[in-house]
Protein backbone atom coordinates (compact mmCIF):
# COMPACT_ATOMS: atom_id res chain seq x y z
CA UNK A 1 0.00 0.00 0.00
CA UNK A 2 1.21 3.67 -0.69
CA UNK A 3 0.08 6.16 1.82
CA UNK A 4 -0.03 9.76 1.18
CA UNK A 5 -0.08 12.51 3.61
CA UNK A 6 -1.01 16.21 1.87
CA UNK A 7 -0.45 19.18 4.39
CA UNK A 8 -1.87 22.74 3.80
CA UNK A 9 -4.52 25.31 4.58
CA UNK A 10 -8.29 25.76 4.56
CA UNK A 11 -9.12 27.07 1.24
CA UNK A 12 -6.00 25.88 -0.64
CA UNK A 13 -8.21 22.51 -2.06
CA UNK A 14 -6.07 20.26 0.33
CA UNK A 15 -8.92 18.01 0.59
CA UNK A 16 -9.76 17.98 -3.40
CA UNK A 17 -6.38 17.05 -3.86
CA UNK A 18 -7.06 13.79 -1.89
CA UNK A 19 -9.64 13.18 -3.80
CA UNK A 20 -8.38 13.47 -7.35
CA UNK A 21 -5.27 11.43 -6.45
CA UNK A 22 -7.45 8.67 -5.44
CA UNK A 23 -9.69 8.90 -8.22
CA UNK A 24 -6.25 8.90 -10.34
CA UNK A 25 -5.80 5.77 -8.98
CA UNK A 26 -9.51 4.61 -9.13
CA UNK A 27 -9.21 5.44 -13.03
CA UNK A 28 -5.72 3.13 -13.26
CA UNK A 29 -7.66 0.11 -11.89
CA UNK A 30 -6.42 0.10 -8.11
CA UNK A 31 -8.26 0.58 -4.62
CA UNK A 32 -7.86 3.86 -3.56
CA UNK A 33 -9.57 6.09 -0.35
CA UNK A 34 -9.18 9.70 -0.01
CA UNK A 35 -10.06 11.41 3.69
CA UNK A 36 -9.73 15.09 5.44
CA UNK A 37 -8.18 16.14 9.07
CA UNK A 38 -9.91 19.30 10.30
CA UNK A 39 -8.74 21.14 13.44
CA UNK A 40 -10.59 24.43 13.29
CA UNK A 41 -13.01 24.56 10.07
CA UNK A 42 -11.61 27.81 8.74
CA UNK A 43 -9.64 29.61 5.79
CA UNK A 44 -6.57 29.16 6.78
CA UNK A 45 -6.43 26.87 9.03
CA UNK A 46 -3.78 24.10 9.35
CA UNK A 47 -6.13 21.15 7.42
CA UNK A 48 -4.47 17.76 6.29
CA UNK A 49 -5.70 14.82 4.06
CA UNK A 50 -4.69 11.70 3.25
CA UNK A 51 -4.94 8.82 0.49
CA UNK A 52 -4.23 5.26 0.19
CA UNK A 53 -3.39 3.61 -2.67
CA UNK A 54 -3.01 -0.70 -3.13
CA UNK A 55 -3.82 -3.11 -5.36
CA UNK A 56 -6.43 -4.81 -2.89
CA UNK A 57 -9.40 -3.58 -1.06
CA UNK A 58 -7.85 -0.72 1.41
CA UNK A 59 -9.40 -1.43 5.37
CA UNK A 60 -7.25 0.60 7.53
CA UNK A 61 -9.27 3.84 7.72
CA UNK A 62 -7.43 5.83 10.07
CA UNK A 63 -5.28 8.52 9.55
CA UNK A 64 -1.93 7.93 7.94
CA UNK A 65 0.77 8.12 10.61
CA UNK A 66 3.73 6.81 8.33
CA UNK A 67 3.51 7.94 5.12
CA UNK A 68 5.26 6.75 1.56
CA UNK A 69 5.03 10.50 0.07
CA UNK A 70 4.38 14.14 1.59
CA UNK A 71 2.76 17.10 -0.31
CA UNK A 72 3.10 20.03 1.43
CA UNK A 73 0.74 23.02 -0.43
CA UNK A 74 2.23 25.42 2.06
CA UNK A 75 5.44 25.95 3.45
CA UNK A 76 4.21 28.38 6.08
CA UNK A 77 3.77 24.52 8.39
CA UNK A 78 7.45 23.37 7.57
CA UNK A 79 8.18 24.63 11.13
CA UNK A 80 4.99 25.11 12.47
CA UNK A 81 3.92 21.97 12.55
CA UNK A 82 5.44 18.01 12.03
CA UNK A 83 4.98 17.49 9.24
CA UNK A 84 7.57 14.96 8.60
CA UNK A 85 6.64 13.04 11.44
CA UNK A 86 6.30 9.12 10.21
CA UNK A 87 8.22 9.72 6.94
CA UNK A 88 10.26 6.54 5.97
CA UNK A 89 13.44 6.69 4.48
CA UNK A 90 12.89 6.25 1.23
CA UNK A 91 9.67 8.47 1.60
CA UNK A 92 9.11 11.28 -0.85
CA UNK A 93 8.94 15.01 -0.84
CA UNK A 94 6.88 17.56 -2.74
CA UNK A 95 6.89 21.00 -1.42
CA UNK A 96 4.89 24.15 -3.26
CA UNK A 97 7.98 26.90 -2.83
CA UNK A 98 9.94 28.82 -5.11
CA UNK A 99 12.79 28.76 -2.55
CA UNK A 100 14.95 25.58 -2.91
CA UNK A 101 15.28 22.77 0.03
CA UNK A 102 18.11 24.41 1.41
CA UNK A 103 16.62 27.99 1.68
CA UNK A 104 13.70 26.43 3.88
CA UNK A 105 15.79 25.00 6.15
CA UNK A 106 15.48 21.30 5.33
CA UNK A 107 19.25 20.47 4.49
CA UNK A 108 19.16 17.78 7.34
CA UNK A 109 15.95 16.46 5.81
CA UNK A 110 17.11 16.07 2.95
CA UNK A 111 20.50 14.16 3.70
CA UNK A 112 18.61 11.96 5.35
CA UNK A 113 16.51 10.79 2.50
CA UNK A 114 17.29 9.97 -0.91
CA UNK A 115 18.58 13.38 -2.63
CA UNK A 116 16.27 12.93 -6.12
CA UNK A 117 12.83 12.08 -3.77
CA UNK A 118 13.06 15.53 -1.73
CA UNK A 119 11.61 18.44 -4.38
CA UNK A 120 10.28 21.96 -4.22
CA UNK A 121 8.16 22.94 -6.58
CA UNK A 122 6.71 26.82 -7.61
CA UNK A 123 3.19 25.55 -7.48
CA UNK A 124 1.52 28.60 -6.37
CA UNK A 125 3.20 30.39 -9.41
CA UNK A 126 2.46 27.81 -12.13
CA UNK A 127 -1.36 28.17 -11.05
CA UNK A 128 -1.19 31.70 -11.13
CA UNK A 129 0.09 31.09 -14.95
CA UNK A 130 -2.87 28.34 -16.01
CA UNK A 131 -5.29 28.96 -14.18
CA UNK A 132 -5.59 32.62 -12.69
CA UNK A 133 -5.88 31.78 -9.38
CA UNK A 134 -3.20 30.82 -6.73
CA UNK A 135 -4.60 27.02 -5.81
CA UNK A 136 -1.72 24.85 -6.47
CA UNK A 137 -3.53 21.45 -5.22
CA UNK A 138 -3.68 20.24 -8.97
CA UNK A 139 -0.64 21.55 -9.78
CA UNK A 140 1.13 19.53 -7.26
CA UNK A 141 -0.75 16.42 -8.09
CA UNK A 142 1.05 16.60 -11.54
CA UNK A 143 4.39 16.83 -9.75
CA UNK A 144 3.62 14.07 -7.91
CA UNK A 145 3.11 12.15 -10.94
CA UNK A 146 6.87 12.68 -12.11
CA UNK A 147 8.38 12.33 -8.66
CA UNK A 148 6.87 9.03 -7.16
CA UNK A 149 5.36 7.23 -10.64
CA UNK A 150 2.62 5.69 -8.06
CA UNK A 151 0.11 7.40 -10.97
CA UNK A 152 0.10 8.65 -14.38
CA UNK A 153 0.20 12.50 -15.83
CA UNK A 154 -2.57 10.68 -17.92
CA UNK A 155 -4.51 9.58 -15.02
CA UNK A 156 -4.05 13.04 -12.83
CA UNK A 157 -5.26 14.98 -15.46
CA UNK A 158 -8.54 12.66 -16.24
CA UNK A 159 -9.56 13.00 -12.51
CA UNK A 160 -8.85 16.92 -13.13
CA UNK A 161 -11.30 16.93 -15.58
CA UNK A 162 -13.83 14.55 -13.98
CA UNK A 163 -13.17 17.48 -10.89
CA UNK A 164 -13.73 20.56 -12.77
CA UNK A 165 -14.93 21.20 -16.41
CA UNK A 166 -14.33 24.63 -18.84
CA UNK A 167 -10.98 26.81 -17.77
CA UNK A 168 -10.66 25.28 -14.47
CA UNK A 169 -10.27 22.27 -15.76
CA UNK A 170 -8.50 23.55 -18.54
CA UNK A 171 -5.83 25.58 -16.19
CA UNK A 172 -5.33 22.88 -14.04
CA UNK A 173 -5.01 20.73 -16.58
CA UNK A 174 -2.30 22.90 -18.11
CA UNK A 175 -0.91 23.10 -14.73
CA UNK A 176 -0.22 19.72 -13.68
CA UNK A 177 1.28 19.07 -17.14
CA UNK A 178 3.57 21.79 -16.26
CA UNK A 179 4.70 20.77 -13.05
CA UNK A 180 5.41 17.38 -14.32
CA UNK A 181 7.53 18.73 -17.19
CA UNK A 182 9.32 20.64 -14.11
CA UNK A 183 9.61 17.96 -11.61
CA UNK A 184 11.10 15.60 -14.06
CA UNK A 185 13.73 17.99 -15.51
CA UNK A 186 14.77 18.50 -11.73
CA UNK A 187 15.03 14.77 -11.58
CA UNK A 188 17.04 15.14 -14.93
CA UNK A 189 14.60 12.92 -16.67
CA UNK A 190 14.20 15.31 -19.75
CA UNK A 191 12.26 13.94 -22.21
CA UNK A 192 11.08 10.61 -20.57
CA UNK A 193 7.26 11.38 -20.10
CA UNK A 194 5.24 8.38 -21.15
CA UNK A 195 2.16 9.55 -21.13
Amino acid sequence: MFQVRIHGRGGQGVVTAAEMLSMAAFIEGREAQAFPSFGSERTGAPVVAFCRIDEREIRSHEPVASPDALIIQDPTLLHQVDVFNGLSPDGFVLVNSSRGIDQLGLAELASRLQADRVLTLPATEIARDTLGRPLPNAVLLGGFAALTGVVSLESVTTAIGQRFSGTAAAGNVAGAAQAYDTVLRQRGLVGARAD
